[in-house]
């Protein structure tokens, strides 16, 4: 009797304990929840957001949850937002949505979905890079390393190697061929090693090109550099010179002559034969020459010949094969003038568009040290003219032996 009792009492504060609590919930509902439980409709799955240039690009999934009608996209700390209304299907579908006009930086943005009740649902957040005119300002075009005319008529550009993580994506070339038609030409980017082989290009004309940048892999936008001008090495000498080595005779005694067209060769340089001949020999097979031995000197001798037509404005070199055992007394220059008068004697030397010096480093009265080198120079074209180019002289004649130079050849490039 007294275990009956005992566990009747237990059963009572049980059903009380229940009461209590069930009233205190439904306080609590009234309370908290005046219409009804919160409900929160699925949230927009598989969130991505895309960087562009002042713009994003952000996709999702709806894979649950048919009663969502929109979404809505907020960001700057909530003070803006983009709305979308979503017609749902019976399967899982997409959005897609491009978010404009944004200041360059990182952007948080928070993404909610809304069903057909207002119901609204947990957020997603997530951040992503916008980039604009800093990031613009930073890109330069893609260095050259090489832009030489082949023999075969093409041109080959060889890159500058490149950081793979740049985000360079490619280079689009705009050339000249021979027959004067314009080509366009896109360059995958490879980070190393890359060359770029243009097809009959034409000899004295440049490129122009830009580089095009991705600031990621899944970057929505693409960034260009500005075109820029870049020369192609060529050799134009066939163009605009001729009898250039192995050198051709106009007169000759059997070994000393003078040089045949278009060179011309005045007074000064015949030092030979009593004045009849002088700056050429057979030496070589057919140089470019002057010896002074046995008191024969060279005064402001010049031989020179003019371009067969303006060359175009731009850089050109002069480039020469030479053999020389001129005396540390005398002077040999190799020059290239405005015009097609010819070109200026040693005290106008400075009047020139460009020289060099030849090796001059024999001991008077000796033909030792001397050198067999390659020489160069440059200069530079505003605008379209004649340039002549040719050698000026003054060797002193005294001796035995006295100061001797030829060249094999000169060639001009368009740089």
């Amino acid at each position: 009797m007294k275990l009956y009792k005992i566990t009747s009492y237990y059963l009572l504060m049980l059903a009380a304990f229940i009461l209590s609590s069930c009233t205190k919930m439904d306080d609590y509902k009234k309370k908290y929840e005046p219409n009804g439980p919160i409900i929160y409709p699925g949230k927009l799955d598989s969130v991505q957001v895309f960087s562009g240039k002042n713009r994003v690009f952000l996709t999702g999934l709806f894979t649950s949850d048919p009663k969502i009608v929109k979404y809505r996209v907020y960001w700057n700390s909530k003070q803006d937002s983009i709305e979308t209304l979503v017609t749902r299907s019976s399967g899982i579908d997409t959005a897609k949505l491009f978010i404009p006009n944004l200041p360059e930086g990182t952007m948080t943005f928070e993404v909610r979905t809304f069903d057909n009740g207002g119901h609204i649902s947990v957020p997603v957040t997530l951040a992503a890079n916008v980039y604009g005119s800093l990031y613009q300002s930073s890109l330069i075009n893609r260095g050259i390393a090489k832009a030489e005319l082949q023999s075969d008529g093409s041109a080959l550009i060889n890159w500058a190697d490149v950081n793979v993580d740049d985000g360079l994506i490619s280079m689009e070339i705009k050339y000249t061929d021979v027959s004067n038609k314009q080509h366009d030409t896109l360059i995958t980017s490879l980070a190393t090693g890359l060359s770029t082989s243009l097809p009959k290009f034409k000899a004295g004309s440049m490129i122009s090109y830009r580089t095009a940048f991705k600031p990621n892999p899944t970057a929505i936008d693409t960034f260009y550099v500005d075109y820029q001008d870049h020369n192609v090495k060529a050799d134009v000498t066939s163009i605009y010179l001729t009898n250039t080595g192995p050198f051709q005779r106009n007169t000759f005694d059997g070994r000393w002559g003078t040089l045949a067209a278009p060179w011309i060769t005045n007074a000064a340089a015949k030092n030979k034969d009593g004045g009849t001949n002088g700056g050429y020999s057979s030496d070589g097979g057919g140089t470019l020459n002057w010896e002074t031995w046995n008191n024969t000197p060279v005064v402001n001798g010049i031989v020179y010949q003019s371009t067969s037509s303006p060359l175009p404005a731009g850089n050109y070199i002069v480039s020469f094969d030479a053999y020389s055992e001129v005396q540390s007394n005398s002077s040999v220059y190799c020059i290239a003038a405005a015009g097609g008068n010819g070109i200026p004697v040693l005290a106008n030397l400075s009047t020139a568009l460009g020289y060099v010096n030849l090796f001059n480093g024999a001991n008077v009265g000796s033909t030792s040290p001397n050198s067999r080198e390659v020489k160069t120079f440059t200069f530079t074209l505003a605008s379209p003219q004649v340039v002549s180019i040719g050698f000026l002289g003054n060797i002193v004649g005294n001796g035995n032996p006295g100061s001797y130079f030829t060249v094999f050849n000169i060639k001009l490039f368009k740089n």
